[in-house]
C-alpha cells in the first residue's frame, strides 16, 4: 500500500511557473513508476508525465513537452512536476499516481492515486 499526497498547486498567471510535489509513504517508493495526471472540468483525465523507478526513463504528453519537467528523489520519497510557461489550458486538478507493474504503456495501470491539487492559470 502506498499513500500519496500532492501539494504545490495554486493560482498563477499565464506564462508563470509552479512546482508540484507528491510525497509518498508506505511501501518502497523506489519500486514504483510515478506519474502525473490531470483532469480539467468537464474533461476526461489525461496523462501528463511519468518517470521510471530509477529516473532514467521519462515520458511526457505532447502538450507539455519543453514546458514541464518531472523528477524524483527516492531518498525523500517525493516526485516533482516543475511547470513553466503555464497556459490557461493547463488549468486542472493534478494527480500523482504510483504504478507497481513493470512494462506496459507509461500512462496505464496505475495502482495508487493521490487526492489531487488544483492548478489554475489565469489569462
Amino acid at each position: 500500500q502506498v499513500q500519496l499526497v500532492e501539494s504545490g498547486g495554486g493560482l498563477v498567471q499565464a506564462g508563470g511557473s509552479l512546482r508540484l510535489y507528491c510525497a509518498a509513504s508506505g511501501r518502497a517508493f523506489s519500486s514504483y513508476t510515478m506519474g502525473w495526471f490531470r483532469q480539467a472540468p468537464g474533461k476526461e483525465r489525461e496523462s501528463v508525465a511519468a518517470i521510471s523507478r530509477s529516473g532514467n526513463l521519462i515520458y511526457y504528453t505532447d502538450s507539455v513537452k519543453g514546458r514541464f519537467t518531472i523528477s524524483r528523489d527516492n531518498a525523500k520519497n517525493t516526485v516533482y512536476l516543475q511547470m513553466n510557461s503555464l497556459k490557461p489550458e493547463d488549468t486542472a486538478v493534478y494527480y500523482c499516481a504510483a504504478k507497481g507493474r513493470i512494462g506496459g504503456r507509461w500512462y496505464e495501470d496505475y495502482d495508487y492515486w493521490g487526492q489531487g491539487t488544483q492548478v489554475t492559470v489565469s489569462s
